[in-house]
């Protein structure tokens, strides 16, 4: 089961499929009868309103056939077996009785040990009458038999058509006719608070139904920035992976394929993959064996309020670029550090994770308007994509600066010998950090390369940016070879 870290909260990839059904229906109205004898209000009476909950009784018997259970035999490595453990329920010793039973559980990929064969469970559903079926690829992966149970306790072999880690969809053929079918659905017209539904086989019981709401849309998770996650919080649990959630019309909106947690159990959170992320996935699959995502070349973080400030934005939104690839789509676009990219195609940027999600959806090849803020103005630019499979192109005085007063920076310029294996052509640097810039972050060693987007060669540059500052100012510090913008308010 794959683990994300979020401070000191665990993102567990869980290994069974889950979904929701959503919708909610318009309630009732209460009034009153008028007589000749009373006067009619001429005020009207305030709607009442109701919300009622969706038959999913309804949805479960319509659509249940076309939700399958997905047993996985494969090698389980080294990293694997560690990760079973650490999910057992904690304080279990292993000569408990129940201590198999719990690894029994467990999804594929785990228990046993390191290059044991391991067994492991999921969920997916059928989306053609000729047996192609959709599932998370973390259901799969490494897998060297997959078999297909349905409802009518038939059981088939699956061929792996392909397989996208980026996305986490897998798409999967059974050689069978006739079969039922899930009806699919867009999730444009999924609204926030919606009733949804999932079916799937949560520790191996097979069919089962939980529902919930959705709790929001578009969410960026970390090391998935290519999906733009629905949040709800139907029950989800290891073996729910690769499930369909389900809107109130009985229509698949998603993937279940992700829970957010601190004890691999569900605690309200989970997540699922857009179906028109999936279906895009799943043409190339069947296409050409593989999916293909687009690659612009840059690394973003996100915008706060100090940094907004710093770039004089209106407010803090958008992804701002803290580096930019060499020969990459983004360099021949003109895109500089300091930039914020505030839409892509016309579509707003607010969080630094929507702009990958967005690029991860495109094509390599295609051509991409972005608006973008730059040194207090708006430009509009043309980037042609990459391949995100394509590998990135990599480059290859003694002057010193008393403390930078409101700063607190000690700073001198970098030797060529710096500057070659620093793998940069400019910048200063940090010598001693005090004073708001320490408490920012900033440590001795960094490398200063640009004030609020302005790249600076010297202490006299730095100076001069700091004086027409007044609140903040954004650093944009390498260190390690990783670079991204240090807000430091003044003092």
């Amino acid at each position: 089961m794959k683990t994300l870290s979020l401070t000191a909260t665990r993102l567990v990839l869980s290994l069974a499929a889950a979904g929701i059904v959503g919708g909610a229906s318009v309630g009732l109205v209460s009034g009153t009868h008028a007589t000749a004898a009373t006067p009619v209000a001429t005020q009207s009476a305030p709607m009442v309103t109701a919300a009622a909950v969706p038959d999913f009784s309804q949805i479960a018997q319509r659509h249940g056939a076309a939700v399958v259970n997905i047993s996985v035999i494969g090698k389980a490595g080294p990293e694997d077996g560690q990760q079973a453990q650490n999910r057992l329920p904690p304080g279990i010793d292993p000569n408990d009785p129940f201590f198999e039973f719990f690894k029994r559980f467990q999804g594929p990929g785990q228990g046993g040990a390191p290059e044991a064969p391991s067994r492991g469970q999921g969920s997916g559903f059928i989306i053609s009458a000729d047996g192609l079926v959709l599932t998370n690829a973390h259901v799969v992966r490494n897998a060297q038999r997959v078999t297909v149970k349905l409802t009518d306790r038939r059981e088939f072999v699956a061929k792996v058509l392909g397989s996208d880690p980026k996305t986490d969809v897998a798409v999967l053929r059974i050689d069978a006719k006739d079969l039922p079918v899930v009806p699919l659905g867009s999730t444009k017209d999924l609204k926030v608070g919606e009733w949804v539904l999932a079916i799937g086989a949560p520790f191996g019981f097979e069919n089962s139904v939980t529902a919930g709401v959705v709790s929001a849309k578009g969410r960026s998770l970390p090391d998935d920035s290519f999906v733009p996650f629905i949040q709800t919080d139907v029950a989800v649990n290891p073996g729910n992976s690769g499930g369909p959630l389900f809107n109130a019309r009985g229509e698949v909106v998603g993937i279940n394929s992700q829970i957010y947690s601190h004890t691999g159990g569900y605690q309200g959170l989970s997540f699922a993959i857009p179906m028109e992320t999936a279906l895009k996935v799943k043409d190339q699959i069947v296409a050409h064996g593989k999916a293909s995502h687009a690659r612009l070349g840059v690394s973003v973080q996100e915008v706060n309020q100090t940094l907004a400030e710093s770039f004089q934005l209106d407010k803090p939104e958008g992804a701002l670029v803290s580096s930019v690839e060499p020969g990459s789509p983004a360099a021949k676009a003109g895109l500089q550090v300091g930039d914020v990219i505030r839409q892509m195609e016309g579509q707003p940027i607010v969080s630094s994770g929507d702009l990958p999600a967005l690029i991860g959806q495109a094509l390599p090849g295609e051509k991409v308007k972005l608006d973008v803020w730059r040194q207090g103005k708006a430009v509009s630019l043309t980037a042609q994509l990459g391949d995100a499979a394509a590998k990135a192109v990599k480059t290859a005085g003694d002057e010193k600066a008393a403390d930078q007063g409101r700063l607190g920076l000690a700073l001198r310029p970098l030797a060529p010998q710096e500057k070659r294996e620093a793998g940069v052509d400019g910048g200063l640097v940090v010598e001693d950090a005090k004073g708001p810039a320490a408490l920012a972050g900033v440590q001795p060693g960094d490398v200063l390369l640009a004030v609020n987007g302005a790249k600076v060669q010297s202490v006299e540059q730095v100076r001069a940016l700091l004086g027409k500052s007044t609140k903040s100012l954004a650093l944009l510090i390498q260190r390690d070879g990783s670079q991204i913008f240090v807000p430091v308010p003044l003092g």
